[in-house]
């Protein structure tokens, strides 16, 4: 295969990559607290005969990462709904025990009195552990800015886990906007310095996925797709002319 089949085949390969993570994006438009990804690719220069640069420029795919843009934030007058304006997260403990972390406030209390997601997650507190929040109490539960949460009276109920995860990057997701340590390690974390994320009661947090901007990124991905594949075409129907040609020489 010559090199010009090579640059189109790395092209092709990242194209599609960034397709399926654009696709994701979509899928997620309307997820609360769903953080977009973005692929990171760069240019590799093959150098030709005698290390001269002239040779061929591969495209590699050098992974992803998310992005941290904040959602907007959407009132829902649920008592149990919660947002977080700034960089915290919170902290799960999932139906198959892992300790997860995400932004996805639309909680609600079980029939055994745990605050949970709607996926079944329970949600913890500031110190890792599980909140429970007596069933009487979650119609007129008050959440202040930084996660104390107590009953209309004042009493106190606890406070909510908000965290910073400094190598979240590194982390794996696991849908509906959860991320897992990677290789199933343990999490790092640390509690977020005062007033760096403000819980919002009665509110979600969207999804920072621009629909029309991912749309339109997904077209020009889609373009970058074709062209590489027109490119390996007329390079295969031009090998198999000159080689029509030879045969008949």
């Amino acid at each position: 295969m010559e090199n010009s089949s090579y640059v189109a085949l790395s092209l092709a390969t990242v194209m599609r990559r960034s397709m399926d993570v654009a696709a994701n994006n979509m899928a997620n438009a309307n997820t609360a607290g769903f953080k977009g990804e973005r692929v990171v690719f760069d240019s590799y220069l093959h150098k030709g005969d005698a290390g001269e640069d002239n040779g061929a420029h591969f495209v590699l795919d050098r992974g992803s990462y998310l992005d941290s843009t904040q959602g907007s934030i959407q009132h829902t007058g649920n008592p149990l709904d919660v947002a977080l304006q700034g960089e915290g997260w919170f902290s799960y403990l999932t139906p198959d025990g892992q300790q997860a972390f995400g932004r996805d406030g639309r909680f609600s209390v079980d029939a055994q009195g745990n605050l949970v997601t709607q996926s079944g997650a329970r949600v913890l507190d500031a110190g890792g552990q599980p909140v429970a929040i007596p069933p009487e109490a979650a119609a007129d539960l008050v959440i202040s800015g930084d996660g104390t949460m107590s009953t209309p009276d004042g009493g106190a109920l606890g406070q909510l886990g908000v965290f910073e995860v400094p190598d979240l990057q590194s982390y794996e997701r696991v849908g509906g906007g959860l991320f897992i340590p990677p290789g199933g390690g343990a999490p790092v974390e640390a509690p977020l310095p005062d007033r760096a994320t403000q819980v919002v009661q009665f509110s979600v947090e969207g999804s920072n996925v621009q629909p029309i901007v991912e749309m339109t990124r997904m077209m020009a991905i889609q373009k970058s797709y074709e062209r590489a594949v027109n490119l390996m075409t007329t390079g295969d129907d031009l090998r198999k002319d000159a080689l029509k040609r030879l045969g008949q020489a």
